[in-house]
C-alpha cells in the first residue's frame, strides 16, 4: 500500500504542471546525453572543379550550391543527393552515372600529399582530369583533401550505402530508421562570370651593343599560369614554373654579361612572362597583336627583325628534351644552329639523354594550339619550344599532380646551363666553334636559385582566375624580373566585349559545412514513438483510479497489506 501512495503522490504532483516538467526532463536528458552537438557539425575548405568559357564553348560545372543529404557514390538511390567518394573509389563511369541519375553535387576525397599516391593511381587521376574536363555539366564538383572527420563521415556513408539493396521491406526500414545521416552544405554564392577581368603580361629587354633597332634580336617566352581540374589545387611546379624559373636565371646570368662592356653583345634580348598560358596562348596572343598589329611600339621593331622565340614549357622533369616546331628548319638558320648547339652540350655533359626535334603542323582547326610557339608561327615569326616532354596533349601539363615532389633541382639547373650555353654560342658568334665555350661554366648559384622558385612557386596555386593584379606570384615576378632586367611593364589586358576569347567564373573555392543528421523516416518514426509516450502517460494520469484498481485485483490483498 506504501508504494500505490507514493506514486500516487507522483502522479499528483505531474497532473497540475506536466509540460514543465516534460520540458525540464527533456533539457536533463540531453545534457547528460553522451553524444556531443559540437561533432554534429564539420567545416572544411573546397575546391570547385573548373569553370571557364573559351572561343565561346563552355567547359567544367556550371554551378556551386550544395544544399543536400550525403551519399557513398555507391548507394542506390543518389538523385538530387551529393556523393562522396575518395580518389581510389571514383572512375569515370561512375561519374557519367551520377550525371544521368541528376546527382545535385560531387565531392571527392584527396589524400592529404598527392605525391603519396601509387603510379597506377596517379595515371587514373590524370586519366579522370582530362575525362571531367572534356564537356560542362550542371553538376557541381568539389575537391578538398581528407581530414579524420571528413573520413569518419565517408566510412560512415559506406557503411550505409546498402540502402535500397535489404533482403526484406522490414529490414530496409530499420536500417533507414537506425542510420546517420549527413549534409552538406556550400555556404559560398553561386558563380558569377567575371567579364572585365584583367589578364598581366610581364615584359622586359636587354638591349644590345649598338643601335637597337639595327640589332638582331631573340626572344625568351613562358607562361606563368598552372592548370588542373581544380583551380584552386594547380600549383604547375613543372608546367610551367620550370619553365618561368628557366627564363628569370637567363635574365639573371645574361645581364651580368650585358652590364659589363667587355661581354656586352650585339644582340637585344627580349623577354616575355605571359599570363593566360594554359588558356590557348591568350597572354602570348595579346602580346604580339599589340606590338605587331599597332606597330607603334619599340618591340614591334625588335620583332621585325627577331632571330627567333625561344618558348619554354615544362624542363624541370624527364630523361631528355625536344625542341617542338611548326616548320622544319632550314640547314644554317638560327633554330638550325640552336638546336645543334643543345645536341652537342648534351653529348658533352649529359650522354645518356636525348635532344630531339619534333616537327608538328598547326591545325587551325584545333580548339586549343599544341605550342605556344605557335602563336609566332602563325604571324610567320621563326619561333620553336623547348620540353622535356614529346607530346603536347601530354596530360601532366594540366594536372593537380604537378606537385613540389615532381620537379628536380639538379635536372632543372642543368637544362637551364644547357640553355645559356646555347644562347651564348648564338650571341657571341661562336656556333661553329667545335671547342665548349662554357660561358657559364662556373657556379652562378644556380642550384640555389632554383630551389628558392621552386618552394616559392610550389607554395601557392597559380591558376588565371586566381591572379590578380596584387597577387604575390605577379609582384614577386615582377620584381625578379625588374632586377636584372631594363624598361620591365606590367601589361593588362581583358577579353573582347562582344565576343570574349575567353571568360572566368568566380566560386574556385569556398567553405562547406557537413551537418549530422537523421533521415525524415527516423523523424516519423521518433514522432509517432513520442505520441505514443505521452498519450500512454495521459491514459495512465486520466485513469489513475482505474490503474490503482487494476494494481490491486493483481498483487491481491494480502500482498498490498503486506507492502
Amino acid at each position: 500500500m506504501m508504494i500505490l501512495d507514493h506514486f500516487e503522490e507522483l502522479i499528483e504532483a505531474f497532473r497540475g504542471s506536466f509540460p514543465v516538467h516534460l520540458l525540464v526532463f527533456i533539457s536533463l536528458f540531453i545534457i547528460i546525453s553522451p553524444a556531443s552537438p559540437v561533432h554534429a557539425a564539420h567545416e572544411f575548405a573546397v575546391y570547385r572543379m573548373q569553370q571557364y568559357d573559351l572561343q565561346g564553348r563552355p567547359y567544367g560545372c556550371r554551378n556551386a550550391l550544395v544544399n543536400v543529404e550525403a551519399r557513398s557514390i555507391d548507394a542506390k538511390s543518389i538523385t538530387r543527393r551529393c556523393l562522396v567518394t575518395s580518389l581510389q573509389d571514383f572512375a569515370a563511369d561512375k561519374y557519367k552515372y551520377a550525371q544521368e541519375q541528376n546527382a545535385a553535387g560531387l565531392l571527392v576525397l584527396l589524400p592529404q600529399n598527392l605525391s603519396s599516391l601509387s603510379s597506377e593511381e596517379q595515371d587514373r587521376l590524370l586519366q579522370l582530369e582530362q575525362d571531367l574536363m572534356d564537356e560542362e555539366t550542371s553538376m557541381p564538383v568539389y575537391f578538398t583533401t581528407v581530414t579524420d572527420e571528413l573520413s569518419d563521415m565517408f566510412s560512415d556513408l559506406k557503411r550505409g550505402a546498402g540502402h535500397g539493396r535489404q533482403a526484406t521491406a522490414v529490414e530496409e526500414m530499420l536500417s533507414a530508421v537506425t542510420g546517420n545521416g549527413f549534409q552538406l552544405v556550400f555556404s559560398g554564392q553561386q558563380a558569377k562570370a567575371q567579364p572585365d577581368f584583367q589578364v598581366f603580361n610581364i615584359q622586359g629587354k636587354l638591349s644590345g651593343l649598338g643601335i637597337e633597332e639595327r640589332l638582331p634580336t631573340i626572344a625568351i617566352i613562358a607562361h606563368y599560369d598552372s592548370y588542373g581540374v581544380a583551380p584552386g589545387l594547380a600549383t604547375g611546379v613543372d608546367s610551367n614554373g620550370s619553365g618561368v624559373i628557366a627564363l628569370l636565371e637567363i635574365a639573371r646570368l645574361f645581364g651580368r654579361f650585358y652590364a659589363n662592356a667587355k661581354t656586352h653583345a650585339k644582340y637585344n634580348l627580349l623577354f616575355l612572362l605571359s599570363g593566360a598560358g594554359k588558356f590557348n596562348y591568350q597572354g602570348t596572343k595579346h602580346w604580339i597583336e599589340e606590338h605587331i598589329d599597332t606597330g607603334a611600339t619599340e618591340e614591334a621593331t625588335l620583332l621585325s627583325d627577331i632571330s627567333y622565340a625561344l618558348c619554354l614549357d615544362t624542363i624541370g622533369s624527364g630523361a631528355g628534351l625536344s625542341l617542338h616546331v611548326s616548320k622544319p628548319p632550314k640547314e644554317g638558320s638560327p633554330i638550325d644552329l640552336l638546336m645543334k648547339s643543345l645536341q652537342d652540350l648534351m653529348q658533352r655533359h649529359a650522354p645518356t639523354k636525348q635532344i630531339s626535334l619534333v616537327h608538328k603542323k598547326i591545325n587551325l582547326a584545333d580548339e586549343f594550339l599544341a605550342w605556344e610557339h605557335e602563336r609566332f608561327s602563325i604571324r610567320r615569326l621563326p619561333a620553336m619550344t623547348l620540353s622535356s616532354l614529346q607530346r603536347h596533349d601530354d596530360p601532366r601539363r594540366s594536372t593537380i599532380l604537378d606537385t613540389r615532389d615532381g620537379a628536380s633541382v639538379s635536372l632543372l639547373a642543368d637544362n637551364i646551363r644547357m640553355i645559356v650555353e646555347s644562347l651564348a654560342r648564338h650571341i657571341y658568334g661562336k656556333t661553329n666553334d667545335s671547342a665548349p665555350l662554357e660561358v657559364f661554366s662556373e657556379d652562378q648559384n644556380i642550384e640555389m636559385s632554383v630551389k628558392g622558385w621552386l618552394e616559392f612557386l610550389s607554395s601557392k596555386p597559380r591558376a588565371q582566375q586566381l591572379i590578380t593584379k596584387d597577387h604575390p606570384i605577379l609582384t614577386s615576378l615582377l620584381a625578379a624580373m625588374s632586377r636584372h632586367l631594363s624598361d620591365v611593364q606590367l601589361i593588362p589586358f581583358t577579353a573582347e566585349k562582344r565576343d570574349p576569347e575567353f571568360v572566368f567564373y568566380s566560386g574556385i573555392s569556398g567553405v562547406m559545412a557537413s551537418y549530422s543528421v537523421k533521415p525524415a523516416l527516423f523523424d516519423l518514426f521518433l514522432a509517432l514513438c513520442i505520441a505514443a509516450y505521452l498519450a500512454v502517460i495521459y491514459l495512465l494520469i486520466s485513469n489513475f483510479g482505474m490503474v490503482q484498481a487494476g494494481l490491486r485485483k493483481v498483487l491481491g490483498p494480502a500482498k498490498l497489506k503486506r507492502t
